[in-house]
């Protein structure tokens, strides 16, 4: 089987002023940046069209070691209904640098069923990262020299407004700034978290407009003054001037697949620190171009799919018409306790065993009124009894069911997926999309609902910091937004080790952080890292360029 890389660079790509004219958007309304990508004026989607749009959401199981492979579905589902007729686009986010050279290499993708030109979008793409990591510090050193200069009366007491960088790196997660205070400022705790944790990047994947952008940064909350109020932006006075750094970056990029179909790539939060989806511009975008919308939410249910239907879908108004939920027989294994360098072999029992698992999400989704479709994402090495295993499960079930095999055959390997999922949307009533909790229920009483309701906790242990949190934004609007839980992917619980189903344990919340300008809070459980680490053999190493070439990002 040829690499990822090899496989991009052997397509063909065509033009992105063609690719853009195939779903209608003229050249005129394109900002080129070279011949393969472009950016797309904010104000080119269409409410009417997006009415008649089949948005399709695609999670999956609980992620594992063994890859589970959701973008390449997610794509090759898209490729399959162009292939069948049906005018389709996907909607995904951007890769961050940090796990690109961290822990994983390339995330456009894999094999026939990537988006293009890889390599651009792996890397610097077309600067929307960089855009929201200048923003995010040019907000930091406006505050710092607020701080600094300041005789105002309106005192800040407490700082929660830290830097951000676009790299995994663990030293940097506490730090003291304004060293030697006299001529450098004002000494003080503060730290980084990774760009894609940014709030700045929540609120552009969040934002409506250019208008609502500058009203979400407006509202970002900085620091609390001695009185205990917050001093956000807007205080600062500098909103102007942060949305003009952000007036390019809220534009949807545009690029293709390897059949050369069109594919929006904008904004990238994960999923286990924020909230996973890709921007709602962008999504709204393929919904105005395409008969279908094709999105995927950061990695399992509990975490991706609970995000956009709790956060996304309730303050944007759209519904899916039916969520795609990527399985593998490695990934089951996994859950089945099958130990990890064993899960290429057949192990019926374990795979029995790890369907709990996918049980579990499928349950999660029906709450939330969801038509389900089981798409197994096929390795090499699955065995037909395993294929049936997991099929007989599903149909036993009433759960439509198909094998994807796109990252081995493209759009081809895509169809019966594609076939399911439109027989599903057109054949089976649109039920409406049920939330996890009500608007009006306190954060606390929202934590305690994903927790016990979807995660299968017994209860809610809140420690110091979020009991401190919760107190102070009682009695006020605050206490009444969405909540955006930062766990760990590996589990329904805060124990990456806890695999297959946990249940009946105690979910700790640690720290809560009030994102005012995403409108959201961010519940921090166990030892979840705002900046993720790098690994022993870090994937930086087998990146390199030879014979002018870029190689190791797949």
């Amino acid at each position: 089987m040829k690499s990822d890389i090899q496989i991009a660079r052997e397509t063909p790509l065509k033009k992105i002023t063609e690719v853009a004219s195939s779903i209608g958007i003229s050249s005129d309304d394109l900002h080129t940046y070279g011949h393969y990508m472009a950016k797309i004026p904010v104000t080119l989607f269409d409410n009417e069209k997006i009415k008649k749009s089949n948005l399709i959401l695609v999670t999956a199981i609980t992620p594992t070691k063994a890859g589970i492979g959701k973008t390449t579905v997610s794509i090759g589902l898209a490729l399959g209904l162009n292939r069948i007729g049906k005018k389709a686009i996907v909607a995904l986010r951007e890769p961050s640098l940090g796990p690109v050279f961290g822990m994983k290499g390339g995330a456009a993708g894999g094999g026939y069923s990537q988006v293009l030109p890889m390599e651009n979008i792996n890397l610097h793409f077309t600067g929307d990262f960089h855009a929201i990591t200048s923003a995010h510090n040019t907000i930091s050193a406006l505050l710092d020299n607020y701080i600094y200069q300041s005789d105002s009366p309106k005192r800040l007491k407490e700082v929660v407004w830290k830097r951000v960088l676009d790299v995994n790196d663990r030293n940097l997660r506490y730090v003291v700034t304004g060293l030697n205070g006299a001529t450098n400022g004002v000494t003080q705790e503060s730290g980084f978290d990774i760009t894609p944790a940014s709030e700045l990047m929540a609120i552009l994947c969040l934002a409506e407009n250019l208008e609502d952008l500058r009203r979400r940064i407006e509202n970002i909350t900085l620091a609390y003054t001695t009185e205990g109020e917050p001093f956000t932006v807007k205080d600062l006075g500098v909103a102007g001037a942060i949305t003009v750094l952000l007036k390019d970056a809220v534009n949807p990029n545009l690029v293709q697949t390897t059949e050369n179909t069109a594919a929006f790539v904008h904004g990238g939060p994960f999923a286990n620190i924020a909230h996973g989806c890709n921007s709602l511009l962008a999504t709204k975008m393929a919904m105005s171009h395409g008969e279908y919308a094709i999105t995927e939410a950061g990695f399992g249910a509990d975490l991706g799919a609970e995000k956009f239907f709790d956060i996304v879908c309730r303050k944007s108004g759209l519904q899916p018409k039916a969520t795609v939920v990527v399985a593998t027989a490695q990934g089951l294994k996994m859950h089945g306790d099958t130990p990890i360098d064993k899960i290429k072999e057949e192990d019926i029992e374990g795979l029995t065993k790890g369907l709990a698992n996918l049980q579990k999400h499928i349950d999660n989704l029906s709450k939330f009124g969801q038509t389900i479709v089981v798409a197994f994402n096929r390795f090499p090495t699955d065995t037909d009894r395993e294929i049936e295993l997991v099929r007989k499960y599903c149909s036993d079930r009433g759960i439509r069911f198909a094998i994807n095999e796109a990252f081995a055959e493209g759009g081809k390997g895509a169809e019966a997926l594609a076939r399911q999922l439109v027989d599903a949307v057109e054949k089976e009533p649109s039920k409406p999309l049920t939330f996890a909790y009500e608007d009006n229920d306190s954060v606390k009483v929202k934590i305690e609902k994903i927790a016990m309701n979807i995660y299968g906790a017994r209860d809610v242990v809140f420690g110091d910091k979020a009991i401190k949190v919760l107190n102070k934004i009682k009695g006020t609007q605050l206490d009444h937004l969405p909540v955006c839980i930062a766990k760990t992917q590996f589990s329904f619980s805060a124990d990456p080790k806890a695999y297959g189903v946990a249940s009946g344990f105690r979910f700790k919340v640690t720290d809560l952080v009030v994102n005012s300008g995403a409108e959201f809070v961010v519940a921090i459980a166990g030892e979840i890292m705002r900046m993720p680490g790098l690994p022993k053999n870090p994937q930086a190493r087998y990146i390199d360029i030879v014979d002018g070439q870029i190689e190791g990002l797949s």
